[in-house]
């Protein structure tokens, strides 16, 4: 089984690559973040007309995720357990369903915007109600391959991103998202670290400013954290860069783990 994950970064105009890419990459799940739409608006019919089905949760202009799968796409919930709230209203930002016989989450984790920012201390409430989430559907599915993949936007380590010195003060490096991100694999699950095809690390998100894409000035913030039989079943895993070249591309790159279950 190939499964994905790809912060596509606005799906809609980037519908031609996003269908390009499951022709030629193939993937049995693609688990989608970003989708800056609406649940009844994602683009269901040229997806459908490939042979996935997709399960899809958005609530407005930018967040929004989604499982696409040709290998069936059941038990599906949109939204965590004690889900936080930000500024009153509600987000889109992470959607569950076995596929295959996995158990996959597709998330998108909230970006912070500064550690004084309201919204850092929402990104880790949010962590921490999808650490409940993800301990909750493990003790019901003991034994079933289990894996949260999406833009968690939280460097796991320093080794993360390309020059830590320019991070000082910022978010998706400081210690409470890390000790979130911790807490997390405390449950059982592992860092499916993709091997890098080109440079020494593979990182899977550049920022669009000329330069930093071709010279690798970058961050690995798009994760796959699986459980024990997910991880072991794990053949094969990298980052397609291929995906982030050409014109109008996003600004991440999607993971692909090849799995034998």
């Amino acid at each position: 089984m190939r499964i994905a994950t790809w912060n596509v970064n606005s799906i809609v105009p980037r519908l031609p690559r996003v269908l390009d890419w499951l022709e030629h990459s193939a993937p049995d799940v693609l688990c989608l973040q970003e989708l800056k739409n609406t649940t009844d608006a994602f683009p269901l019919e040229p997806v459908r007309a490939l042979g996935y089905e997709v399960a899809a949760y958005g609530l407005g202009r930018w967040n929004g995720v989604a499982i696409v799968s040709r290998v069936g796409i059941t038990d599906v919930v949109r939204g965590l357990t004690g889900e936080p709230q930000f500024e009153g209203a509600s987000e889109a930002r992470a959607v569950g369903a076995t596929c295959g016989g996995a158990r996959v989450w597709s998330v998108y984790v909230p970006n912070g915007r500064e550690p004084d920012n309201p919204h850092y201390a929402y990104k880790l409430e949010w962590l921490e109600a999808l650490r409940t989430t993800v301990e909750e559907e493990l003790a019901e599915l003991p034994g079933t391959p289990f894996a949260v993949l999406g833009d968690f936007n939280v460097a796991p380590t320093d080794a993360d991103v390309w020059d830590r010195s320019l991070f000082d003060g910022s978010t998706h490096v400081t210690e409470p998202e890390r000790a979130a991100l911790a807490r997390l694999r405390d449950l059982g699950l592992a860092d499916v670290f993709p091997r890098p095809l080109k440079y020494d690390h593979p990182f899977t998100y550049w920022d669009y400013r000329a330069g930093n894409f071709p010279n690798n000035r970058g961050m690995r913030i798009d994760l796959v954290y699986g459980s024990k039989p997910f991880t072991s079943a794990v053949r094969d895993s990298y980052v397609d860069r291929e995906a982030r070249k050409g014109k109008g591309p996003s600004d991440h790159a999607p993971i692909v783990v090849d799995l034998d279950f």
